[in-house]
């Protein structure tokens, strides 16, 4: 058999991060199968003990992944005027209808939040850590616990729009969270 290079292996654990991230939030940890990432990764189940122990590691590096994507915009600014116009870009972007109906393409945080809290290890950390980054982006420079503050208004908003029983309350609680969320 040839032998895979360190390029090709990459590329590899990468599509499968993106297909697991992409599946969990759609669907959850709990119901997505190793068998299910794999396939819509394209590769077999065999192949996914090359690149992870178990299951726990591919959610806390999927978690990781997705986290990164959500916030690279933010991550890459570098002036105070790129991070503001970056961080107000994030927030529109939150703040929308269309992410509240996109669970596979938004906030890590918001579609996975209930799950990842209850778990431990490897994900639990990284979960930690993506709250404390992400509330660092969004806090502006100020105190850390703003960025919380901010978060918190975000993912709250978001889940609470995704659990009404229909469009118009789930489009009001997101221009409520977008009005307020100047005020916090």
């Amino acid at each position: 058999m040839p032998r895979v290079s360190e390029a090709e292996k990459r590329k590899s654990h990468n599509k499968i991060l993106d297909a697991a991230a992409s599946l969990f939030m759609e669907n959850g940890i709990e119901t997505t199968s190793v068998a299910e990432v794999m396939s819509k990764a394209g590769m077999t189940h065999g192949g996914f003990y090359r690149h992870f122990s178990g299951k726990d590691e591919l959610v806390a590096q999927a978690f990781r992944r997705a986290v990164d994507n959500a916030v690279s915009a933010m991550d890459r600014a570098e002036t105070p005027q790129q991070k503001a116009t970056a961080r107000k870009d994030y927030v529109e972007v939150y703040l929308s209808f269309d992410h509240v109906m996109d669970k596979r393409n938004g906030c890590p945080i918001a579609a996975l939040g209930s799950e990842v809290g209850r778990a431990q290890g490897s994900t639990s950390d990284e979960v930690s850590d993506a709250l404390s980054r992400v509330a660092s982006l969004l806090s502006d420079g100020e105190d850390q616990t703003n960025g919380y503050a901010r978060l918190a208004l975000l993912v709250g908003a978001v889940t609470l729009a995704r659990l009404s029983a229909d469009s118009e309350t789930a489009k009001s609680v997101i221009e409520r969270a977008h009005a307020a969320y100047g005020r916090v």
